[in-house]
């Protein structure tokens, strides 16, 4: 009998599942408006922006095939709630006290057996300036640099394949040194006030 997801090690769950890299795949661009659809159905009340981030969300870049959801929430949303719709309709709840208030990540696709064929990870905050929503548009609109990142991300897949720890700090210098450089190209684009 297999160990419940729950039950694993962090060494058991990066081996399970691996960092793997793919080519862009459109279809993306479709799984996240489906799921964005369901969203809105759960709890459209509580929801001030929904935005699709992370690599799938740029074309042409390589990418792990999981769909970042960045799902920013009024202050008087009712989190039991929301945590209770979002369970019911197959994510996995992840409390992140190291991230943003609410400090949630929720988490679809993953399966016992390994990724299912659509995975996505919903990153729930508050409305705010946040610095994914800058770094994918300043490789949305810079190729170069995107054929870059893809370059790097490339270039760590060996070492950090069982490591997503590893994996993100390693990117870590990158994506900061153009973030940097998005929020001065795109002044306070994203300035909720």
């Amino acid at each position: 009998m297999r160990k419940r997801l729950s039950e694993m090690s962090l060494e058991e769950l990066w081996e399970l599942f691996p960092v793997i890299l793919k080519e862009h795949d459109p279809i993306w661009k479709d799984w996240y408006l489906q799921e964005e659809k369901l969203l809105k159905k759960i709890g459209n009340q509580y929801i001030e922006r929904i935005n699709h981030i992370g690599s799938t969300s740029v074309n042409g870049l390589l990418a792990k095939p999981t769909i970042d959801i960045l799902l920013e929430i009024t202050e008087d949303c009712d989190l039991k709630f929301l945590v209770s719709m979002l369970e019911e309709n197959g994510y996995i709840f992840e409390k992140q006290p190291q991230k943003p208030a609410p400090h949630m990540m929720f988490m679809k696709g993953y399966t016992e057996k390994g990724f299912a064929e659509k995975v996505f990870h919903l990153h729930v905050r508050y409305i705010g300036d946040w610095n994914e929503l800058y770094f994918r548009d300043f490789l949305q609109l810079h190729k170069e640099v995107a054929q870059e990142y893809s370059n790097l991300k490339l270039s760590l897949i060996d070492k950090y394949e069982h490591d997503r720890d590893g994996y993100t700090e390693a990117k870590t210098e990158f994506v900061n040194k153009y973030t940097k450089m998005a929020r001065i190209e795109f002044e306070n684009k994203y300035t909720p006030y």
